[in-house]
């Protein structure tokens, strides 16, 4: 893989650190009164999302991580992971259950999905950041209770409870927030 010197440094671009691949969140250059110029860097692990702040010196290098993006859509869970299908090259590729298993509550299979690979080999999946949904269960609003932002448990076709407004009802379509599975807004169908 190519180099990338320090004074090429930006926002977003992926590089290798102690083998592993790191995305550039924030590069900060710093000359000092004497001596060499700086660049202060955070760095994201994007296998283990762990934050590293490195400090580089004018003239050194990184070398460029092989980072590849992808459409794709949620095909299949079996035993210990969910798996995936590459929209472009239509190969299936899987993801441990246990890193992603906050995002797939709200996921139909089919559903299409952003790939992120390293060297070919699926290292993470993006959710969209919406998904719709059908609401399977709810119970019905008590009467009177129209003034105030009331909400109630209300189970969606994945049998996922989600809180929505009192005035929703089984058999309506409702907009999900994926990542922190709020209730965004209702769908006409």
């Amino acid at each position: 893989m190519p180099s990338v010197n320090t004074s090429d440094f930006k926002k977003g671009m992926k590089v290798i650190v102690e083998n592993d691949p790191y995305e550039i969140v924030e590069c900060n250059f710093v000359k000092p009164g004497k001596g060499q110029a700086l660049y202060k860097t955070k760095l994201r692990n994007l296998l283990k999302g762990g934050i590293l702040d490195r400090t580089y010196k004018s003239g050194d290098s990184l070398e460029a991580a092989d980072i590849r993006r992808s459409q794709g859509s949620y095909s299949y869970r079996d035993a210990d992971s969910y798996h995936f299908l590459d929209s472009d090259t239509f190969e299936q590729y899987a993801l441990p259950a246990e890193t992603i298993d906050h995002y797939m509550k709200f996921l139909m299979e089919g559903t299409e999905v952003d790939l992120l690979f390293w060297n070919d080999q699926l290292i993470s999946m993006t959710p969209p950041q919406n998904v719709v949904l059908e609401v399977t269960y709810t119970e019905p609003a008590a009467r009177g209770n129209t003034a105030t932002n009331v909400t109630k448990g209300a189970t969606v076709e994945t049998g996922v409870e989600v809180q929505v407004p009192a005035f929703i009802e089984q058999g309506n379509r409702v907009k999900i927030d994926v990542e922190n599975g709020s209730y965004v807004e209702r769908v006409n169908n």
